[in-house]
């Protein structure tokens, strides 16, 4: 048969396993996710197919960028959370944020004027892809103080932590956790970020899986990451804290 007549592979399971989505951009018109009420229904649909229950939208904020603030970011959940009710469709969603790490966070951490989700108050938050912080650890000691728990968004993504377990090992020694992308193992982002991500899985250095869904070709890599045999693995590791939430 000619290669452009086969079917793609269905996966024989999904996410219903760990039920519950920490990291996506699926709220309406106010950052780089959905940029509208009917991009966040789509989005939420493709949730829905893959086998989540439940989602905590994280919206980015950024002192430069995405001037978000927790008025807005539950204003843009309650207009989506009135559209899944009038579409039917069956999806609990709350908000968070993922917050970059600049200028504007330590303030905002000091004020307690962040969004948490969880019991435990989970704070994501996110560093530069080009520039290696020179405040992580100090930073985290904050969130500490101030009754967070940390976790680092996507530490497979960062290129300047690539080559050593020992950088990931030494933000997890201070109690940060560390959530995977579930596409970095697709190879979505590239080959590097591919390759760490497996020796992140391999070395049980992940406490989160999230998809970080900004838009449905996330969501195709995500249906395809569910044939990966390292996918299959972590979903089954009873120390996944998205089961928690």
């Amino acid at each position: 048969m000619l290669n452009w007549l086969k079917k793609k592979k269905e996966p024989v399971f999904n996410f219903s396993t760990i039920g519950t989505d920490m990291h996506s951009h699926i709220l309406p018109g106010i950052d780089d996710g959905a940029k509208n009420l009917n991009d966040s229904l789509l989005l939420a649909a493709r949730f829905k197919e893959l086998g989540f229950k439940k989602l905590i939208a994280t919206p980015h904020i950024m002192a430069d960028y995405f001037r978000n603030t927790p008025t807005t970011v539950n204003k843009a959940l309650d207009t989506l959370k009135e559209a899944l009710l009038k579409n039917n469709i069956d999806l609990e969603v709350e908000a968070a944020a993922e917050y970059y790490l600049d200028e504007t966070f330590e303030k905002k951490i000091e004020q307690k004027e962040v969004l948490t989700f969880g019991d435990k108050k989970y704070l994501l938050f996110e560093l530069s892809y080009i520039n290696p912080p020179n405040n992580v650890f100090e930073v985290i000691a904050k969130m500490q103080d101030a009754g967070y728990q940390p976790v680092l968004a996507h530490p497979e993504r960062y290129p300047y932590f690539y080559g050593t377990l020992d950088n990931y090992e030494s933000i997890r020694a201070t109690g940060c956790l560390l959530q995977l992308n579930t596409i970095s193992l697709t190879g979505y982002y590239g080959k590097s970020c591919k390759q760490t991500a497996e020796e992140l899985v391999d070395n049980y250095c992940i406490d989160f899986l999230g998809s970080d869904m900004h838009h449905l070709r996330h969501g195709d890599a995500l249906k395809e990451s569910l044939n990966l045999e390292r996918i299959q693995k972590i979903l089954a590791q009873p120390q996944m804290k998205n089961l928690l939430l």
